[in-house]
């Protein structure tokens, strides 16, 4: 844990040092894939510095190229548990190097009941999701969902978190303490707004199957 918390540090160090697209994107990557690296950190500082005089980086292409790396990092789980496959996922998620990045198959397990309660719409709303977000790649993987819903989803959930994070990283001045009191407040009301559209979701399914059946 110390190990990990030292290793965060030096990124953050770093980082901040070299706040560009390029570092956004990579950064949200990483923290979209199974490695977990909080997108509090990277979004909100480059927002709050998009939005300063004459900076060179703007509030639009920090959102846009969060996401790309998001939508990058996403596809990489889809890709190795699709190709890899349950057991070695499994396998994976409860060696060392699998608890070094703390993963573990209960994780996993959380993750993929998320997906199969919900379907294919959590690859939107599990993006808005602490502890989900990360990992609703990965059995949207072992289920063979189709690419193109999956990268649309994914792309939808992660620029709307994306902009509310930038949003959040602007109104808190850059403040890390604010950023992760509110953006835990957030997270809820996201989750309690993803709930009602997967609701709404199913509400007009029932409705235009029983008008079918009609």
């Amino acid at each position: 844990m110390v190990e990990n918390v030292s290793i965060y540090t030096s990124i953050i160090e770093w980082y901040n040092a070299n706040l560009n697209y390029g570092t956004i994107t990579l950064l949200m990557g990483i923290e979209s894939s199974f490695v977990p690296f909080p997108s509090e950190i990277v979004v909100p500082p480059a927002a709050y510095k998009a939005l300063q005089p004459n900076s060179n980086l703007s509030l639009v292409l920090v959102v846009f190229f969060a996401s790309v790396g998001a939508l990058a990092g996403a596809l990489i789980n889809y890709y190795l548990s699709k190709f890899l496959g349950r057991p070695i996922i499994y396998k994976f998620a409860d060696s060392r190097i699998g608890h070094f990045f703390l993963l573990d198959s209960c994780k996993i397990k959380s993750a993929e009941a998320f997906f199969l309660k919900h379907g294919a719409i959590t690859t939107l709303v599990g993006r808005l999701i602490p502890g989900i977000r990360q990992l609703i790649s990965i059995p949207a993987g072992l289920s063979g969902m189709k690419l193109l819903p999956f990268i649309i989803y994914t792309t939808i959930g992660a620029t709307f978190w994306n902009i509310l994070l930038a949003l959040l990283g602007y109104f808190a001045h850059g403040q890390k303490d604010l950023i992760d009191q509110y953006a835990g407040e957030l997270s809820k009301v996201l989750l309690g707004l993803g709930t009602l559209f997967v609701a709404y979701m199913f509400f007009s399914a029932f409705r235009k199957k029983k008008k079918i059946s009609e």
